[in-house]
Parts: C-alpha cells; sequence; structure tokens
C-alpha cells in the first residue's frame, strides 16, 4: 500500500525542574501537566532545539524555525515572564544558509550563541551585541567541518565541545565527536580518538552538558528507530585530550511521558537553572506535503 508522504513536526515546552530532575523519566512525567508550551507556528512550520537564558526576571527562549514551503530555518526568540507567560516573538538571528540548534553560552560576562550551520561548514560563534535579537558573527571555532549539534561545556579549567558531523550514510545520527580549547575562542583542538562513539541508539547531542557527581552528563539521542525518537544521557568516567571513557545510563525520556499529541520523538533537553526545555515531536502523514514540494521546486526555479 503507497503511503502518503511523512513530516515531523516539533512542539517546544518549558519544565519547572532543573535538568537533573528533569532527566528521570518518572520525574518527568510527573511534571507532564505543569510543562508549559510554546505557541504553536502555524501550518508547514514547527519550532524545536530549544535553549534559554533568565535576564531581568524574564526567561529568554530561541529555537529553530523551520519551514517546510521553504525548507529553510531561522534563529527564533520566545519571551516569557517570570512566571512563565508567554509575551513576544520574532526573529533573533538569520542567514542565507540553514540555521538551528541555538546553543546558549556565558562567558565572561556576556552571551554567545553557537548556532548549527553545517550548510556552511563551520562552527561559528556569535555574540549577543543587542540582546536577545541583535547578534553579531565573533569567529569561527571550527572550519570546514560539517558540524551539527555542537554543544559545550566548561569543566576543570577547559571548555569541551561534542558534536556531530554531517554526512552519509546517516552519520550525523550515529557518530559523537569531541574536541577541546583552553578558552571558548578557541584555538579547538579535534579529538584524535574522534569519532568517540559510532552507535545510532545514542550519539547525536540532544542539549546541555552538565556535571553530576563530579562527572560529565551529556544528553544524547536515540536515532535507532527514527530521527530524534528519544533522549539518552552519557556518563563520562574520564574525560582527557587523549583518552575518553563514558558508560550509557539505561533510561529513555520519551514523547509521550509529556504528551499525547506528540509521542513520536524528543530530542533535546536544555537546561536553564530551575528550568529545562524540551522538545518532542509528531509525525504527520498527508498527500499535502507532494504540494508544498513542488510549490517549493517551482519558485526556486523561477528564481
Amino acid at each position: 500500500m503507497i503511503r502518503a508522504p511523512s513530516s515531523d513536526f516539533w512542539h517546544v515546552g518549558i519544565v519547572p525542574a532543573p535538568i537533573a530532575k528533569a532527566a528521570d523519566p518518572a520525574a518527568l512525567a510527573a511534571l507532564r501537566e505543569r510543562i508549559v508550551w510554546l505557541p504553536e507556528s502555524g501550518r508547514w512550520r514547527y519550532l524545536a532545539d530549544p535553549f534559554a537564558v533568565w535576564r531581568d526576571e524574564a526567561l529568554h527562549v530561541f529555537v529553530e524555525a523551520f519551514d517546510y514551503r521553504t525548507k529553510h530555518a531561522v534563529i527564533e526568540h520566545h519571551e516569557f515572564s517570570a512566571d512563565l507567560c508567554w509575551r513576544d516573538a520574532g526573529t533573533a538571528l538569520a542567514q542565507p544558509f540553514h540555521l538551528s540548534y541555538p546553543f546558549l553560552v556565558q562567558d565572561g560576562g556576556e552571551t554567545f550563541m553557537i548556532p548549527e550551520s553545517h550548510r556552511a561548514g563551520e562552527v561559528a560563534l556569535y555574540r549577543a551585541t543587542a540582546f536577545p535579537r541583535g547578534w553579531q558573527r565573533e569567529t569561527v571555532l571550527l572550519r570546514d567541518v560539517p558540524a551539527a549539534e555542537a554543544s559545550v561545556l566548561r569543566h576543570e579549567g577547559r571548555w569541551w565541545m561534542f558534536f556531530t558531523v554531517v554526512g552519509k550514510p546517516a552519520r550525523d545520527q550515529r557518530e559523537l565527536h569531541l574536541a577541546w580549547a583552553e578558552t571558548l575562542t578557541g584555538p579547538w583542538r579535534l579529538h584524535p580518538a574522534n569519532p568517540v562513539i559510532d552507535d545510532r541508539s545514542g550519539a547525536r547531542p540532544g542539549g546541555t552538558p552538565f556535571v553530576e557527581n563530579d562527572r560529565i552528563v551529556l544528553p544524547v539521542q536515540d536515532c535507532g528507530g527514527t530521527y530524534g525518537g528519544a533522549i539518552r544521557l552519557l556518563e563520562f568516567q574520564e574525560l582527557g585530550a587523549k583518552k575518553v571513557q563514558w558508560t550509557r545510563r539505561p533510561l529513555r525520556l520519551t514523547g509521550d511521558l509529556v504528551s499525547s499529541s506528540h509521542r513520536d520523538g524528543f530530542h533535546t533537553l536544555a537546561a536553564c537553572g530551575d528550568v529545562t526545555l524540551i522538545d518532542v515531536k509528531r509525525v504527520d502523514r498527508s498527500w499535502q506535503r507532494i504540494g508544498v514540494d513542488w510549490r517549493r521546486r517551482l519558485a526556486r526555479w523561477r528564481g
């Protein structure tokens, strides 16, 4: 039987709990009714990859805003009050190339963003010049690397970057790569053991690395059944410039824990103080998707 084309649609939520609690499936499920969801973005659009920062008694959430009609994404900003009431939204960063995964970093009293821009073949650092919607490209952290989902953490005097590399066959869904530097702006050195993991069931970064019991814990995506099917946690017993040791925790975070409408995936777990950002997925099958794709191709052909 011929089936209609499928489309993934993601939905972003704010969990009123720190990441260590939100990372536990039972605790997350218990918080289900208290999750604050971002507004729906309209037909053939979705919001995903949430990261956030508190400033001036407001929560500033940055997301990938993707439109199937253009197959292009920009970084969108959503502002919430201290009691998590939605206030406003607008574009924070746009480029000719696709942007997603707006990982936020605080360093030296300034706010930085490392958006995923693998189509530009680089990992670039942007600095907030007029927060929250004014950003300037500061420097390139990794050049000539089609990296995705770059996630950084400063630990024991050194910066660590976790990322995947886009390539066939589904390389970005099964490989974890590392780089390290003495300062955020670099120079960054690629780890000699890359890829340190090659496993579709838990390698692609999926949120904010955090420290628990003196060990780095990294949320990763389980893409074994579907892209972004679930979040799992890697725990690093040793993370050095030459040697890496890790274990994967057995628990999984899935969409059905928090949503009845978006049960088909869960691929971001991002820390922001006393709240945690998540996104969950529903898979939609519709013959209308063929028309959307044809209109996009026609518009591109007409130039």
